[in-house]
């Protein structure tokens, strides 16, 4: 199924067209307008340079008039290849669409809304028959009836033209689209972002990443870079200053040798404070009675750690190197 997108917004078609399996696009006169295009000959050159194929407008009361406007167009430069030319179905657009097929353009007869306008439509030749489903879908009818309709019938009588599905407001119009058998979709940027997304994938690719990281970096590409170690002479209130400094929730306390003797952490602040009061903040650290803690190597894979932070319950391991402290791990680092 050819996929098209519906715009004529220049950013919107830029990265649509980035994607590089954008068959074409689809613009009308009101998307120019909204757009706030004021030079709409112009815009169709640029739009004809930057995409595959290009499917706008040839309007005219009569199908002369068609004619001409779709021969004007094409000599502002649009390659005839590369360029469609749409038509609303009736009688006179239907002779239009005879005639220029015969001279070898390519035609999209749109605004069907029923299958009879879709069998002039395969009548006259047209390379794309163009019924829009959101449109009929708001005035109550049973726009998929019609959508299958077409398909079976080029399958049934061997039309050369191709049924595009339009007017899509939502990602199931897309999946409906398929199901029916439709050539071509033509679909408004909103929705084409979301076509790819889905609460499981996103899922499964953060897991993805979040184990890959584990797999391939070590703990020395993610520690913090700020000094983690604070002299055992120091106070209570110099260890919260430090914590607060490098944004981690616990200090790792050396001695005069810098061998690490223990870490404090903010739930020993926290529970210090509850059962000795405002009083303990200047006391020394020495004081402190502290195990020794969880310690990994600097080279040690993520994964290492994270099997530490799960066996021993802990949200911080202090970080060594030729038996030196040189930063901290927090559990938060790991993602």
């Amino acid at each position: 199924m050819e996929l098209y997108l519906d715009s004529a917004d220049p950013r919107e078609i830029d990265q649509a067209v980035q994607l590089g399996f954008l068959y074409g696009l689809t613009t009308t006169p009101t998307f120019m307008h909204r757009s706030g295009v004021t030079d709409v000959d112009a815009m169709m050159v640029k739009l004809s340079k930057s995409v595959a194929v290009l499917q706008v407008e040839a309007l005219g009361e009569t199908a002369e008039e068609v004619e001409v406007e779709a021969q004007r167009i094409l000599d502002l430069g649009l390659e005839k290849k590369k360029t469609v030319f749409k038509i609303p179905i009736s009688l006179e657009g239907a002779k239009a669409c005879k005639r220029l097929i015969d001279k070898d353009f390519l035609v999209n007869l749109h605004l069907i809304y029923t299958i009879q306008q879709a069998y002039i439509a395969l009548s006259a030749g047209a390379t794309y028959v163009c019924p829009l489903i959101g449109r009929l879908q708001d005035q109550g009818q049973d726009a998929l009836a019609l959508v299958e309709q077409c398909v079976n019938a080029v399958e049934r009588y061997g039309y050369a033209s191709k049924i595009m599905f339009s007017s899509v407001r939502h990602p199931e119009h897309v999946r409906n689209a398929l199901n029916l058998g439709a050539h071509a979709c033509t679909i408004p940027w909103k929705v084409l972002q979301q076509l790819t997304r889905n609460h499981f994938t996103d899922i499964g690719t953060r897991e993805f990443f979040e184990h890959n990281r584990l797999l391939t970096l070590r703990v020395r590409d993610v520690i913090r870079k700020h000094p983690c170690t604070i002299e055992l002479d120091k106070t209570i209130v110099d260890a919260l200053v430090n914590m607060t400094r490098t944004g981690l929730g616990a200090v790792t306390l050396v001695d005069d040798s810098n061998r690490v003797r223990g870490v404090f952490t903010d739930g020993d602040l926290r529970r210090l404070l509850q059962a000795k009061g405002n009083g303990v903040l200047q006391s020394p650290l020495s004081d402190l009675n502290t195990k020794p803690p969880l310690t990994i190597q600097a080279d040690a894979l993520l994964s290492e750690s994270s099997e530490l932070f799960k066996r021993h319950k802990v949200d911080t391991l202090v970080v060594v190197e030729n038996d030196n402290p040189i930063g901290m791990l927090d559990i938060q680092d790991l993602f």
